[in-house]
C-alpha cells in the first residue's frame, strides 16, 4: 500500500473530515458538560429579576437562591396558569413560550404581605424585551418592575432597565374605573389626553418605538393573566 498524497485532494478531504468529527465531539461534550451550570446561571438571573421587581435591587450583596426561596412561594393554580411545583418553581417555561395555557406565576410574601408577580416578554426597537410587573394583593396597584432587553439603544431603548423608569410604575393602577382591559400604559409626555395619572407613566424621550414596545407587552402580559388575577380579588 503505497503513501497517501498529503499533496492530494483525498488527503485534504479526510484530513478535513476528521478534523469536523474531532471539533464536533468536543464542543458536544462541553456543552454536556456546562449545560447543568448554564442552566442554573440562567435560573439564577431569572430569580434575580423576579426578586428585583419585588424591591429587591438586582446586584446587591445577598444570596439570590437563598432569599428568593424565602420570599417567592409555591403558587396554587390559578384558573390555568402553571404552578411553581409542576414548572419547577416557574422556569421550566421560558418568557418567550408562554401562553395561556402556560402561564408561570409568581406568589410573594414582603414584610408580610402577599405580592403577584407576572412575567411578559415583547419586542422593541431592535429585539426582545421582557419584564417583571409586581402588584400587591389587591390585583390592582403595581408594587414594583423589572424590565430589560436583547440589544435596544444605549442612552435611548436601553433606559428601560434604569430604576428611575422602573419605579415610575410604582402605585399606578392597572384598570380605569369600571374598565375590564388594562389601562396601565406608557404614553409619550404631552400625548396624555384623558388617561388618568393613576394609569399611566410617561415614554423614554428619543426612545418611542422601545417604549410602544413596552407599552404593549404590558396590555397584552397583564392581559394575559386578567383571569387568574379576577379570581385572586374574589
Amino acid at each position: 500500500m503505497g503513501k497517501l498524497n498529503t499533496n492530494g485532494n483525498a488527503y485534504t478531504i479526510i484530513y478535513a473530515s476528521i478534523m469536523v468529527i474531532i471539533v464536533a465531539f468536543l464542543l458536544a461534550f462541553v456543552a454536556q458538560a456546562l449545560g447543568p451550570t448554564q442552566k442554573a446561571n440562567e435560573d439564577n438571573d431569572k430569580k434575580s429579576q423576579i426578586l428585583a421587581a419585588l424591591g429587591i435591587e438586582k446586584g446587591s450583596d445577598y444570596d439570590v437562591e437563598g432569599k428568593y426561596t424565602e420570599m417567592v412561594k409555591a403558587d396554587p393554580i390559578y384558573g390555568k396558569t402553571v404552578s411553581e411545583k409542576e414548572d419547577n418553581g416557574g422556569f421550566a417555561v421560558a418568557n418567550k413560550d408562554m401562553s395561556e395555557s402556560k402561564r408561570p406565576f409568581y406568589v410573594a410574601e414582603v414584610d408580610g404581605q402577599t405580592k403577584y408577580v407576572v412575567p411578559m416578554t415583547g419586542a422593541g426597537l431592535w429585539g426582545g424585551i421582557w419584564g417583571y410587573v409586581a402588584l400587591d394583593d389587591d390585583c390592582e396597584t403595581v408594587f414594583g418592575t423589572y424590565f430589560s432587553h436583547e440589544s435596544e439603544t444605549a442612552g435611548l431603548g436601553a433606559r428601560i432597565t434604569e430604576k428611575w423608569f422602573q419605579d415610575s410604575f410604582k402605585g399606578k393602577k392597572l384598570h380605569a374605573d369600571g374598565a375590564a382591559d388594562v389601562a396601565l400604559s406608557v404614553v409619550k409626555k404631552g400625548k396624555e389626553g384623558k388617561i388618568s395619572p393613576d394609569n399611566y407613566v410617561n415614554g423614554i424621550t428619543g426612545a418611542t418605538l422601545t417604549s410602544n414596545g413596552v407599552d404593549e407587552m404590558i396590555k397584552k402580559g397583564l392581559g394575559m393573566y386578567a383571569d387568574i388575577l379576577d379570581n385572586l380579588k374574589k
